[in-house]
């Protein structure tokens, strides 16, 4: 599992490693006795030392560097955790929309940010062509799609509210203006 010094890990290497990592904290949370207590305590001061570490490289950033540090996925999430993330959650999650913009409105929708309400997300998702979820299955996956990255980007806000819209089906003109013949 050692990498080579100085080597640096793909995203899915991380994220392979955080889920096998999740893996052991929740068997070391099963497992009963003073060893278990004494293992979680370690993992929970590391994370802590950590994340003070991380908050000092904060300190020290300047504006640009800063910004860096935010727009990495790993790093932001860790910001995040350590509620050291410079910006505000609703600006993160404004973000985390527009990023999925683009992959919607290869659905035929679109989404956009619409603000928050107390510590719900609102977003404003129009399903394509009048097909609601019906075409293609998209309506719930976009949904859920949007949900989990506005909360992965701000876990502090509890909730995503869709303001749900279906755009009009196209129907060419000709065939508004053109009678069939008796």
């Amino acid at each position: 599992m050692a990498e080579a010094a100085g080597a640096r890990l793909a995203d899915p290497d991380v994220e392979a490693r955080l889920g096998r990592l999740d893996e052991l904290l929740e068997g070391l949370e099963a497992a009963p006795g003073p060893t278990t207590r004494s293992a979680t305590e370690a993992v929970a001061l590391l994370t802590e030392v950590y994340g003070e570490a991380l908050a000092r490289v904060m300190d020290h950033a300047d504006e640009r560097v800063a910004e860096r540090l935010t727009e990495d996925e790993l790093l932001g999430h860790l910001l995040v955790l350590h509620d050291i993330h410079p910006e505000p959650a609703e600006r993160r999650a404004a973000r985390a929309v527009e990023r999925l913009r683009p992959a919607v409105q290869e659905r035929g929708g679109d989404v956009e940010w619409a603000g928050v309400e107390g510590q719900t997300a609102r977003v404003r998702l129009t399903t394509g062509g009048g097909c609601g979820s019906g075409c293609g299955g998209g309506g719930d996956e976009v949904t859920d799609a949007v949900r989990a990255a506005v909360l992965a980007a701000a876990p502090e806000l509890t909730a995503v509210e869709p303001l749900t819209e279906t755009a009009p089906a196209f129907v060419p003109l000709t065939t508004l203006t053109h009678r069939a013949a008796p």
